[in-house]
């Protein structure tokens, strides 16, 4: 594919009012902010932007938002998630007309799959556009995961070009990377060591702690890149702090927190979930603290 992702792409929050409507002037500060800052891509309705609490309107104002904000700095991979081909289709349609560079692809599954009707799904999306196709796989959240095999037969579909997996696994990384061999990049989330999977092989991350911590995540990532990895471990020790954080509360809830102590209005986790209690956002004040990020 003529457009190929790199680096560190943050998922994106989604602003919502109490009202229901995206906050564009707060979500287009934030993509500029991340831009300036050096992200090498934006990714809105990934897992930290709440895809899951958002009403299809919702969906679409996000992207279009973001698209709007990023004005072809850097690429926009908008997120796909839905438990219908069709669905997911008409979502992938949308965002290609929209203006989107990619798109992430994700499977939100009800009753079982099997390993023929997820590899449809996937499938489906990527023939449904000419656009370039990221697969996302998060197996502590969803009930259908893509095992290695299928990832190697999806991996063959020309415009599937990466896969950013969530299964903490670092192993499962590199099975995965010793059978795809070139066909598509892999990308680390925020429950993998980044370094780590820099070091292997990886071509970057896509993950919601980077929207609090942009500068040093380029940075980690410019190290890996030089292959300076004492300076890179030694950043990466310091960084996780923050992954640890997130791990152990609701991570729109944190990364909105963190946001907000950095000025940045993005309002609260949509119900059900609950904001921060005071203890936690104290915790996340100090681990940004930390790291220069306030």
């Amino acid at each position: 594919m003529a457009q190929q992702f790199h680096g560190v792409m943050p998922y994106l929050v989604s602003p919502i009012a109490d009202d229901g409507s995206v906050m564009d002037g707060v979500l287009a500060r934030l993509c500029t902010h991340l831009i300036d800052q050096g992200m090498t891509g934006l990714v809105p309705l990934g897992s930290t932007g709440e895809f899951a609490y958002l009403n299809a309107a919702q969906k679409r104002r996000v992207i279009d938002v973001t698209i709007e904000a990023a004005n072809k700095r850097v690429p926009v991979i908008a997120g796909v998630a839905s438990s219908t081909i069709a669905d997911a289709i008409e979502q992938v349609r949308y965002a290609e007309q929209a203006g989107a560079d990619g798109i992430l692809a994700v499977l939100e599954a009800y009753f079982p799959l099997n390993e023929a009707q997820i590899e449809a799904y996937f499938t489906a999306i990527a023939r449904a556009t000419s656009l370039p196709v990221v697969m996302y796989t998060n197996p502590n959240f969803q009930r259908a995961d893509l095992s290695v095999a299928s990832i190697t037969r999806l991996a063959k579909i020309p415009n599937i070009v990466g896969l950013k997996d969530a299964s903490t696994n670092t192993g499962r990384l590199l099975s995965i990377m010793n059978a795809v061999g070139d066909d598509i990049d892999i990308f680390a989330a925020s429950a993998h060591i980044p370094a780590a999977v820099m070091l292997i092989g990886g071509k970057g991350w896509m993950a919601g702690p980077a929207c609090v911590v942009p500068r040093a995540s380029i940075e980690l990532y410019q190290l890996c890149r030089a292959a300076k990895w004492p300076e890179a471990m030694a950043l990466q020790r310091r960084l996780w702090r923050i992954n640890e954080l997130f791990a152990r509360y609701s991570l729109a809830a944190c990364i909105k927190a963190g946001l907000e102590l950095q000025g940045f209005a993005v309002g609260n986790p949509l119900p059900p979930q609950s904001p921060l209690a005071a203890p936690a956002r104290h915790e996340i004040a100090a681990a940004l603290q930390s790291v220069g990020a306030l």
